[in-house]
């Protein structure tokens, strides 16, 4: 009878096991700090559920009538962000990638790169001040000539502060993060799958829409649920820009616009005091919950096809 083989253990040195430590204990922080905002989240939220709806800030019917407008306003406008943005970086990160001359790439891609790193509140800024004004006779026009949409129902906004010019703001904001992901995508693509596609008479378009999309469809998705989450917790781009009110509306150039979660939790907290502030972070609790389902839908889809990624 032949004796079983003696496994030899790899003796750990202490590089080894201080890596694996650090590794195990920053893992582990991620949870702990997750664990621990969400717990103070729906600790300070209980009170705005149970309170009577009279003393919560225009007398709504209940919490849930309160917050409803909310929840519209920031899925309308990260919603409409992403509409304007995700064509325009698909056409840009293709671009970069397959298109420009090197140099030109370069250049395009440090900055795109650079516009990620602009502050929040200088897009608020040069969406008030510079985009809301300059856009303000376009709504004039499309509410004088196509009036009979209802996104365009009169009356028209006379300073352009609205949702439409949010999402705008947005989805320049939103832009560098869906581009740059992408064009890292797209230049993972196997070059030899470009290669046969071409080989077999595809043309640049033919190749592009056969292998490199393909590919990288799960990074697309990660990309723009990134950007998503950014257009969701935006607050003072929103704030800056926007002139809200408590209404679910669909319309896009109406002086009276829904407003976002994290713009009103802004702009009513240095003055919230007792429920009020329970309030406001109850409505933070479901801003949580409304991201934390984004990034667990992303990675279900990302999950798929989880074998063609170029992001996993």
């Amino acid at each position: 009878m032949t004796a079983a083989p003696v496994r030899i253990a790899a003796k750990k040195r202490l590089g080894d096991r201080l890596f694996s430590g650090g590794a195990l204990a920053a893992g582990s922080l991620i949870l702990v700090v997750l664990a621990g905002v969400a717990i103070f989240l729906v600790a300070q939220s209980l009170p705005a559920f149970l309170v009577d709806p009279s003393e919560i800030k225009g007398e709504p019917e209940s919490f849930w009538h309160y917050v409803g407008p909310l929840v519209f306003g920031t899925v309308w406008a990260a919603a409409l962000a992403l509409i304007i943005a995700v064509p325009i970086a698909l056409g840009i990160s293709l671009f970069i990638s397959h298109y420009a001359p090197r140099r030109l790439a370069q250049g395009l891609g440090y900055t795109i790169d650079l516009l990620a790193a602009v502050p929040s509140v200088v897009y608020g800024l040069w969406g008030a001040g510079v985009l809301a004004p300059a856009i303000q006779p376009f709504y004039a026009w499309l509410v004088e000539n196509l009036g009979w949409i209802p996104i365009f129902a009169p009356p028209v906004s006379g300073t352009g502060r609205t949702i439409l010019t949010v999402a705008i703001v947005l989805a320049v904001m939103i832009l560098p993060i869906i581009t740059a992901l992408c064009r890292e995508v797209f230049l993972q693509t196997p070059k030899l799958h470009e290669e046969a596609a071409l080989a077999l008479g595809a043309t640049r378009w033919e190749m592009i829409k056969m292998a490199v999309i393909p590919f990288g469809r799960p990074g697309i998705v990660s990309a723009i649920m990134l950007g998503l989450g950014r257009a969701l917790g935006e607050t003072m781009a929103v704030a800056m820009v926007l002139s809200p009110a408590f209404i679910i509306s669909f319309v896009l150039t109406s002086p009276q616009n829904p407003t976002t979660i994290p713009a009103n939790i802004a702009l009513n907290y240095p003055e919230a005091h007792g429920i009020d502030v329970n309030v406001l972070i109850a409505t933070g609790l479901i801003l949580f919950v409304i991201t934390f389902a984004v990034n667990s839908a992303a990675r279900w889809a990302v999950s798929r096809r989880k074998e063609f990624s170029g992001a996993n």
